[in-house]
């Protein structure tokens, strides 16, 4: 009896080794083919996306969750992410960087398997838009400013240039202006401080020069409203006269009109960073296709 059993054992054991065997393959089947799908329809949504933005290149787009298929089977998807590169705004600004977060998502599956993205509703959006400086710098009057540099600074040493030693623990150059601070004062605001610093032509020479400036939101108007020069570098700096300071400081007030911006989002918060200059805004109840188009 004894040896009978043991064969018996044996073939019971490769018997589950197979069923194991066979669940894992069907698990990592069925995993690869929630994948294809969520693979399918980001790409038919970064279609769709590159051509309402005019983009050279589709957006990468990323349908959170797992699994994928029961939210594709009711329609329903609690997060996307839409980001992009180079997308041009307007006749001045060419090469914006812009992220949307998607949340409560409706989008039945026949439309996107069929490419039509004109009845995806989006319950909430996120917007970021992300201008460079390279194309600030092409603003008016602002192309005048040779190697133009956008850093952040504090409203208190905008204005009336205080706050030297908070500023000193943490700006990365000489400190003088407070980006620490100004990251802790105007975040997610609809006001910041900024530094633009610049090469102009005076009498002839050229000379360096930083303009500390207040970014304000009006309605859909980026304003940039400076109130003090000084010249100079990062390591040195002179105090301007007041009666050059007047005849320069229109150099760096500008408009840039974010009615052109893609996104439908009304801009209520604006940030500077080393570079660049973001704003930020929320949208409800809107469409992939009004989004998309800025309309």
């Amino acid at each position: 009896m004894t040896e009978r059993a043991q064969p018996s054992r044996k073939r019971g054991g490769r018997r589950a080794k197979r069923l194991v065997v066979v669940l894992v393959v069907l698990a990592g089947l069925l995993v690869a083919a929630d994948f294809g799908v969520a693979a399918f329809a980001e790409h038919t949504v970064s279609q769709k996306a590159r051509e309402q933005l005019g983009l050279t290149e589709d957006p990468s787009v990323t349908i959170h969750g797992f699994p994928f298929t029961t939210q594709a089977i009711s329609g329903e998807y609690d997060h996307i992410t839409v980001s992009a590169q180079g997308v041009p705004a307007g006749d001045v600004l060419r090469d914006l960087a812009i992220r949307a977060e998607l949340r409560n998502v409706t989008a039945p599956l026949s439309d996107l398997t069929s490419g039509n993205t004109d009845n995806i509703n989006i319950g909430d959006l996120e917007g970021q838009i992300t201008l460079k400086a390279s194309d600030i710098a092409q603003v008016s009057p602002l192309n005048n400013i040779q190697d133009l540099r956008i850093d952040p600074s504090t409203e208190s040493y905008v204005r009336n240039g205080e706050g030297n030693d908070d500023s000193q623990s943490g700006s990365g150059g000489s400190g003088d202006d407070g980006a620490t601070e100004s990251q802790q004062e105007d975040e997610d605001d609809s006001t910041a401080g900024v530094r633009l610093s610049g090469k102009v032509q005076i009498a002839g020479e050229e000379v360096e020069i930083f303009a500390f400036a207040m970014i304000e939101l009006d309605g859909t108007t980026i304003r940039i409203t400076p109130h003090r020069l000084q010249f100079g570098n990062d390591r040195e700096t002179t105090v301007v006269p007041q009666e050059v300071q007047q005849a320069l400081l229109p150099n760096f007030e500008a408009d840039i009109n974010a009615g052109d911006l893609p996104f439908t989002v009304t801009p209520t918060a604006i940030r500077v960073d080393p570079g660049s200059l973001t704003i930020s805004g929320e949208a409800r109840n809107v469409t992939f296709a009004g989004v998309s188009s800025g309309q």
